[in-house]
């Protein structure tokens, strides 16, 4: 290892702790020790500094002590002339100057304000707005979740700037072609790769999984800061242990650096500060290397490798395996692109939405009619189409397989949406009979037709599902007369789908299936999937078990053979529990399927929905991640997901998806659906649909009314008078914490 990286690192992190220390004094003098610091809507107060030191920052005051620690941490600087191991001090150089670093970004939010856009997924770049500083823990947790189900394999922490805009988007675009996000920071002579990249016409923001942190190098802090965050919420790592944290980073979040351009002494600090989680350090330039393996999978730090292999190469470096199916259309194609729009002003055709109609069906063929590889295109196509037209499109995917079934054709058919989305310049919204899609400029420029739709779907059904079916062919059709006869079909077999999916009950099934998608991040968390009780995720239903089991025997859907009844209105079986406390290691015994105050179902971090208990209007809130606001029970969701996620059981308290909400079994212990009292707006109507039919069933029509949001209050004492007004049948309930 070379002593000039191990002198810059050291040096560098002198430097951005005195830098640290002044900004603190400056700060202090000016508004006080008591002033409050932190990043705006989560609960982890400044996270790396929370999750390694177990310090709750949340004044000037406190980041005194931490600042005490960090200048304490700082080793000797390199001799001249005496030979020792560097790679010691440089790891506590490098974390003295991670821990100063996030304090100035904190101070930052305080003298600043409106530099970062906190609670938004995208930059406002209309307005001049660029960086969106820290994530908050509604924008964590549902991208978290990406982590979780292997879509997200990893991370690109890139700071500086390429030699050109185009170089930039080339290396941009292989990582996401590899579903890998991409974040960004600091600057090279006042130029970001995040500008970059919007120089060359790329989206940026969380949901092209391009995200601008700060200009600045500091910033590099809100990409470890989201990985620590991580290892609290989903992985149940205590605040302070430092070592599991930093194990866990090693060997669960696929992270590495990216640095282009001039690497300077700061540059170099931060770049040991990484080697600390196992995240090393690729660069395009000339710089001392740390080759030997040790904290990090292979090399820490490797240098001057050139921009067409940059990618490769940190992928390999990090250890990272990344699974790639190449498909043959003129467009760039991968999960990243997932949440691109194409805006009005850059649509070149419209197919669907309020245009025409458009509808998706997928049946089970004839083995013998079916012809693999097949795709019809009837009528007109992208070709001979002008800017600005629309046309009704019908998409008919046609299945056959000996292990095929009826039941899994609502499982491809809901792939259909995010596999066209993953097209770049393709917007895909809606399913069923209510598809839009949104052919872009750049992708008609670039020779997209109807065609590659289907080979799209061929491809990734193959890939994803083919162990059910054998054989697939698409039909894509234009003519309004064969658009309106496969919606009139699709109609009668989502009807049904719809009544033969209502119709199936926990009692009538004897097989449950497990999900343990999350344990990469709860380790120890076991998820029942039942027939009306889908998973906490929200992702998953016993359907889409039942299929996958069929895909994976092996993979993390598991049938679960229920077994003898322990209590039927609690939800609890012997097989299950003998199944929960195996597959999570003993750590838990048992759980309860219907309750929220005996023993309910574990949670983890990233559940959809979150019920708790509000004894005083003796009846139950739910609230969903996207609410950011504080709710009845005195907590925001990212402090109760931080609170009883983990893959603990927590009475009073239980994650949901939030169709859960309105099945049959959904909390019966304590009354279900009738003890809702409060839930956000948004998803009240949601789910009104299927919350107004499930009252009625009930004998309640008028419970959707009944049920308060945050606009009548968000504490029980101020939503109290509003439940007794519209004489909610909670309030003439058992008491809940004595059923």
């Amino acid at each position: 290892m070379s002593k000039l990286v191990a002198f810059a690192a050291i040096q560098g992190g002198y430097n951005i702790v005195s830098k640290a220390e002044g900004k603190l004094k400056e700060a202090i003098d000016k508004y006080g020790p008591k002033q409050e610091i932190g990043f705006p809507n989560t609960a982890y107060y400044l996270p790396i500094i929370y999750s390694l030191m177990g310090e709750k920052v949340e004044t000037l005051a406190d980041a005194e002590r931490v600042i005490k620690r960090c200048r304490a941490l700082l080793p000797p600087h390199v001799k001249k002339d005496v030979h020792v191991p560097y790679l010691g001090p440089l790891l506590d150089a490098g974390i003295a100057a991670i821990f100063a670093e996030e304090i100035a970004e904190a101070i930052l939010y305080v003298e600043q304000p409106d530099f970062y856009q906190p609670s938004v997924e995208d930059p406002d770049i209309d307005n001049g707005k660029l960086w969106l500083g820290a994530a908050d823990d509604a924008i964590m947790r549902k991208r978290g979740v990406e982590f979780v189900d292997g879509t997200a394999p990893g991370f690109a922490a890139i700071v500086g700037a390429a030699p050109s805009p185009e170089i930039a988007k080339a290396i941009v675009e292989e990582y996401q072609k590899k579903n890998l996000y991409i974040f960004l920071a600091a600057n090279q002579s006042g130029t970001t790769v995040a500008q970059q990249l919007l120089d060359a016409g790329v989206q940026i923001g969380w949901n092209t999984r391009i995200v601008p942190f700060g200009p600045e190098i500091s910033a590099a802090v809100y990409a470890l800061g989201f990985a620590n965050r991580a290892g609290l919420s989903f992985g149940g790592i205590k605040p302070g242990d430092y070592t599991k944290m930093l194990k866990y980073q090693k060997d669960r979040i696929f992270a590495f650096v990216n640095a282009l351009g001039d690497v300077n002494a700061e540059w170099a600090a931060n770049a040991a500060g990484a080697v600390n989680w196992g995240f090393p350090t690729i660069a395009d330039t000339d710089i001392p290397e740390i080759l030997p393996w040790g904290v990090c999978t292979y090399e820490h730090v490797v240098a001057q490798v050139p921009h067409d292999q940059i990618a490769a190469r940190s992928i390999e470096v990090r250890g990272l395996k990344v699974n790639v199916t190449e498909i043959d259309i003129p467009l760039t194609y991968g999960p990243a692109f997932e949440g691109e729009r194409v805006r009005k002003g850059d649509v070149f055709l419209e197919m669907g939405g309020s245009a025409s109609q458009a509808t998706e069906l997928v049946r089970i063929g004839d083995m013998k009619a079916v012809q693999d590889g097949r795709i019809i295109v009837k009528g007109k196509d992208v070709k001979d189409c002008k800017k600005g037209d629309s046309l009704p499109l019908g998409i008919l995917v046609e299945v056959a397989g000996r292990e095929m079934e009826e039941d899994f054709e609502p499982i491809l058919e809901r792939q259909i949406h995010h596999l066209v989305n993953y097209a770049q310049g393709i917007m895909h919204i809606g399913q069923r009979d209510i598809s839009w899609i949104r052919v872009g400029d750049a992708a008609a420029e670039k020779g997209f037709t109807l065609k590659d739709i289907g080979t799209i779907l061929h491809a990734k059904l193959h890939q994803d599902f083919g162990r059910i079916f054998d054989k697939l062919q698409v039909t894509l059709m234009t003519d309004k007369k064969d658009v309106d006869e496969l919606t009139k079909l699709a109609r009668e077999v989502y009807a049904a789908r719809d009544e033969r999916i209502e119709g199936m009950t926990d009692e009538t099934t004897e097989t449950f299936y497990s999900c343990t998608l999350c344990q990469s991040f709860a380790p120890n968390h076991v998820c029942t999937i039942s027939p009306e009780r889908t998973g906490l995720c929200g992702a998953y239903n016993w359907m889409d078990c039942k299929a996958s089991f069929e895909i994976n025997p092996t993979g993390p859907n598991q049938p679960i053979q229920k077994g003898e009844i322990i209590d039927d209105k609690l939800g609890q079986w012997k097989g299950v529990n003998e199944f929960v406390s195996k597959t999570s290691r003993g750590t838990v015994d048992h759980y309860n399927l219907y309750s929220i105050v005996h023993d309910p179902h574990t949670t983890c971090g990233c559940c959809e929905a979150i019920a708790a208990v509000l004894p005083t209007c003796n009846g139950i809130m739910t609230v969903d991640r996207d609410y950011i606001g504080m709710t009845p029970c005195g907590m925001k969701f990212s402090t109760l997901a931080g609170t009883v996620g983990g893959g603990v059981s927590t009475p009073g308290f239980v994650g949901h998806g939030k169709y859960n909400i309105t099945q049959r079994k959904f909390l019966r212990y304590e009354g279900g659906l009738l003890r809702i009292v409060w839930m956000p707006q948004h998803l009240k109507e949601e789910i009104k649909e299927r919350f107004v039919k499930r009252a009625e069933e009930l004998g309640v029509p008028d419970l959707w009314d009944k049920v308060a949001d945050e606009t009548i209050g968000t504490s029980e004492e101020e939503i109290m008078s509003f439940l007794q007004e519209k004489k909610h049948p909670a309030l003439e309930m058992e008491s809940i914490l004595e059923v």
